[in-house]
C-alpha cells in the first residue's frame, strides 16, 4: 500500500551541473481535472477518477492539503522508475481513499482484480505520494493492484497481470524506462531515505507476486545471455514448484505451503543455516526471519546478483554487503546466467557508501534558500571484492514543493545537483552509489 513521507521533498534530473528554476502554475480547477483524458495503451479504455488535490486545513501548515504534487515530470523531474504496489484494500475502497485529502496517499493507476481495469487518478507529470521514498515518489510512477500481499494467489489474477504489463509497456516507452527489475520494482525494492527509515518500508506486492509471470507478459522474460559460468544471474525458479513456507508475523500464524516468487538466503550452505538478517531490520547477531514481511531474508525471481560463492547444491551472492547463500540443485532452475552491468568500488576503496537519495550538494543551491538534509547513508556498504547489479544513472535533484500553491519563495522549484549517482541492487531494495566511487563494468 502507498504512504506519504515526510518530510514532503521532490527530486528531478538535469543536463548540467547548476541549479534550475521551474516555477509551476497551481492546480487546475476541478471541471478541468474531470475533463481530463487518461494516460493509457488504447487496450485498457482506463477511467479518469481525479485523486483529492485541495486544501484541508490551515494553509499556514505546509503539509496542509492532499493528495500529491503538482509537477511538469519530465521538465521537471525524470521519470525512471515504475513501482508495483497492491492496495490491502479493495477497489472501490482505495479510490475513496485517495479522493480523501485528509489521507496523504495516491497513486498515479489502480488496478482491478477481478477484470484488469485500470483508473487513472493522478497525471504523470504530477508526483504521487505513494513510495514512502520522497525522492522515488519525485522519480516514479505508481501503480496500485488490488489485493491484499498474503491473499497474493486470490487477488493476482491473469488480468491484473495483462493489464498492469500493458501500463508498464505503455509508461516505460514513454519515459525511456528500461525493463528491468533495478526500473520496474516492488513497493518492496524501494529503498528507505535514512537508516532510520528501513523499519518503516513497505513489502508489498509480496511474495506471492509472480515476477516470472509478470516479467514475461510484460515481454521480458529471463532467459539465459552468458556463459553457464558467469558471475551475474537471474534468480529464476519456476514459481508453482517453488513451495516455500512463511508466517504472517503480524498476526502470529503460518501461512500455507504455496508456490512464491521468494527464494530463503542463510548464512551459510546449509538449510538449517541461520536466516540472513538485513541489517537495517535486525540487530548485529540476530538471524532473519521467514515472516513474510522480512524481505531481507529472501531474495526474489527476475532479480539480479552477483555470485560470490558455489558449493555443491548452493550458491552465494553479495547481499547487503555481505554473503547470502540459496539453495540451487543441480537439476533445478534457479538461476539463469545474465550478462549485464555490475557496480564494483574503485581500486583503493575499502568500501563505498549506499543511499536511498541522490540529492544535491550543499553548494548546488541558492545561498538564500535552506537546503533539506542531504542525505545519509543506509546501513550497508559495497566493499572491496564485492559486485552489485546496476549501474544506471538515477537523477540527483530536488524538487521543493512544500505548500499547494506557489506563494513561499522558491516553491514549486526545482534545484539540479551537480553530483552523479548510479542505482545498484545492493540487496532486494535498490539504492544509489556516487558514481566518482564506483567502476560500472559489463559482465558476460
Amino acid at each position: 500500500m502507498t504512504f506519504h513521507q515526510r518530510p514532503r521533498l521532490a527530486l528531478a534530473l538535469t543536463a548540467t551541473g547548476a541549479f534550475g528554476l521551474a516555477l509551476l502554475a497551481p492546480a487546475s480547477p476541478a471541471g478541468a481535472q474531470q475533463r481530463a483524458t487518461t494516460e493509457c495503451p488504447r487496450v485498457l479504455k482506463c477511467d479518469w477518477i481525479p485523486a483529492a488535490y485541495q486544501q484541508n486545513g490551515d494553509p499556514a501548515n505546509k503539509q496542509a492539503y492532499g493528495n500529491y504534487d503538482i509537477a511538469d515530470r519530465p521538465s521537471t523531474n525524470a521519470v525512471k522508475y515504475i513501482v508495483l504496489h497492491d492496495t490491502e484494500e479493495d477497489y472501490a475502497g482505495t479510490i475513496r481513499i485517495f479522493q480523501d485529502p485528509k489521507r496523504s496517499v495516491s497513486a498515479h493507476y489502480v488496478v482491478r482484480s477481478s477484470d484488469g481495469h485500470v483508473a487513472q487518478m493522478v497525471k504523470t507529470k504530477d508526483v504521487a505520494w505513494q513510495a514512502g521514498n520522497w525522492y522515488v515518489n519525485t522519480h516514479s510512477i505508481g501503480i496500485e493492484q488490488e489485493g491484499v500481499a498474503l491473499e497474493g494467489a486470490k487477488w493476482y489474477t491473469p488480468a491484473m497481470y495483462r493489464s498492469t504489463a500493458a501500463l508498464v509497456r505503455y509508461l516505460a516507452a514513454k519515459y525511456d524506462i528500461p525493463l528491468d527489475r533495478q526500473h520496474i520494482l516492488g513497493h518492496e525494492n524501494v529503498p528507505p531515505t535514512t537508516a532510520a527509515g528501513t523499519k518503516n518500508m513497505h513489502w508489498d506486492p509480496g511474495p506471492y507476486w509472480d515476477w516470472n509471470r509478470f516479467m514475461a507478459v510484460l515481454g521480458e522474460p529471463t532467459h539465459p545471455t552468458a556463459r553457464p559460468s558467469s558471475q551475474l544471474v537471474t534468480i529464476s525458479p519456476k514459481f508453482s514448484a517453488n513451495q516455500q513456507a512463511f508466517r504472517d508475523c503480524e498476526k502470529n500464524v503460518d501461512l500455507p505451503v504455496q508456490g512464491s516468487s521468494a527464494v530463503p538466503l542463510h548464512t551459510e550452505p546449509s538449510a538449517t543455516a541461520p536466516l540472513f538478517a538485513d541489517p537495517g531490520l535486525h540487530a548485529p547477531g540476530q538471524p532473519g526471519t521467514n515472516c513474510a514481511n522480512d524481505w531481507g531474508s529472501k531474495v526474489s525471481a527476475t532479480q539480479q546478483a552477483v555470485v560470490a560463492e558455489r558449493r555443491p547444491g548452493w550458491t552465494a551472492i553479495w547481499w547487503y554487503g555481505q554473503k547470502a547463500w540459496f539453495e540451487t540443485p543441480e537439476h533445478a532452475r534457479v538461476t539463469t546466467p545474465t550478462a549485464g552491468y555490475v557496480v564494483r568500488p574503485k581500486a583503493g576503496r575499502a568500501e563505498v557508501a549506499v543511499y536511498g537519495v541522490a540529492y544535491p550538494d550543499k553548494a548546488d543551491y541558492p545561498a538564500d534558500f535552506t537546503a533539506p538534509h542531504l542525505g545519509t547513508p543506509l546501513p550497508y556498504t559495497i566493499k572491496a571484492g564485492q559486485s552489485y547489479p546496476g549501474g544506471g544513472e538515477a537523477p540527483t535533484g530536488y524538487y521543493y514543493a512544500p505548500t499547494i500553491d506557489s506563494s513561499l519563495p522558491y516553491d514549486h522549484t526545482y534545484f539540479a545537483g551537480g553530483s552523479k549517482y548510479v542505482t545498484v541492487q545492493i540487496g532486494h531494495r535498490i539504492g544509489v552509489v556516487k558514481a566518482d566511487d564506483v567502476d560500472v563494468v559489463r559482465v558476460r
